[in-house]
């Protein structure tokens, strides 16, 4: 078994973490979601779980010291780190160079948000991929709490090659992200994430192996894409039911989508014709069900909502 004093060749322990943070200056910040993993057995575990092999490209977003990008890098993947804080984007390419260089040049590091990652063509090319197309595949990462779920769906919305995901995030949003129908978590991330995959949880990680200790627990969940639902109504038009089912979650869909139909007499009749019982909740029904509703939705209804992939 690894231990702190003795990590694997490469990888970081909570000894070199610590040295890192105080040659950058850094001391992780809750604006940012900052905690770092420093187990090189939690990292390894991660990667192990999401499948990578040689060869894969992998984005990574919120690397922060390296802790789990060397991980990704000692299978032969090659990385696309997004990283927002500027200290520890410009650090991440002489980490790995320090640390693994043999590995250097199968890194690329996009100092920026992800939320601002429109499509592949935004995100550098490694050096090893020099006049390829950079295409990810996979998307592997502890993303910063505060952010998770906009973030996830939004890379899942603007990089449609990415077929495999596995995040670590905070327990409970994991459970919100993998809920099924009819569960007590399942909600707005449940749905929209359903739209682009299928989500399951994928193991726990303890706060011991963070710094600092965060105080929640966290949680790993993947999600493998699959085809949206056939429907004739968009994205942001499903989207927009979701939103409006469940800002009111105590009350039926008749009274919920209400203001999205134009009355809740109207609700109930597009409800009906999508063969959906209008004295239902929103927490009963599947993304295909919303995308029946999205489709009856009445002429001349109103300004849509947002169907905004945020929440």
């Amino acid at each position: 078994m690894t231990t702190d004093a003795t990590p694997p060749a490469g990888l970081l322990g909570a000894a070199d973490v610590r040295r890192l943070a105080d040659a950058l200056g850094v001391r992780p910040t809750k604006t940012l979601g900052q905690n770092f993993v420093h187990d090189a057995g939690t990292v390894r575990r991660i990667v192990r779980t999401a499948g990578v092999e040689a060869g894969d490209v992998v984005l990574e977003v919120g690397p922060g010291l390296g802790s789990l990008t060397l991980a990704l890098l000692e299978t032969g993947a090659h990385v696309v780190a997004v990283e927002i804080d500027p200290p520890l984007a410009r650090a991440l390419p002489a980490t790995v160079t320090a640390r693994m260089p043999d590995a250097a040049a199968r890194l690329a590091v996009l100092p920026a948000d992800a939320m601002t990652v429109t499509g592949p063509a935004d995100l550098p090319a490694p050096a090893a991929l020099a006049g390829d197309a950079v295409v990810p595949t996979r998307l592997v990462a502890n993303l910063p709490y505060n952010v998770a779920v906009p973030v996830l769906l939004t890379l899942l919305q603007n990089l449609p090659s990415l077929a495999e995901v596995l995040v670590m995030v905070q327990a409970e949003v994991a459970d919100r992200i993998a809920a099924p129908p009819g569960s007590r978590t399942y909600g707005v991330p449940s749905v929209k994430a359903a739209w682009y995959a299928e989500a399951t949880r994928a193991g726990t990680i303890s706060r011991s192996v963070f710094w600092p200790v965060p105080n929640v627990d966290s949680a790993l969940v993947r999600l493998r894409r699959r085809e949206p639902p056939a429907t004739t109504a968009t994205r942001r038009e499903v989207f927009a039911v979701v939103d409006a089912a469940f800002a009111q979650r105590r009350k039926t869909l008749r009274a919920a989508l209400g203001p999205w139909a134009g009355s809740p007499a109207a609700a109930e009749v597009a409800l009906r014709a999508a063969g959906v019982d209008p004295t239902l909740r929103g927490e009963r029904l599947t993304v295909t069900d919303f995308a029946r509703i999205a489709e009856q939705r009445p002429a001349g209804a109103g300004t849509t909502p947002s169907g905004t992939l945020a929440r």
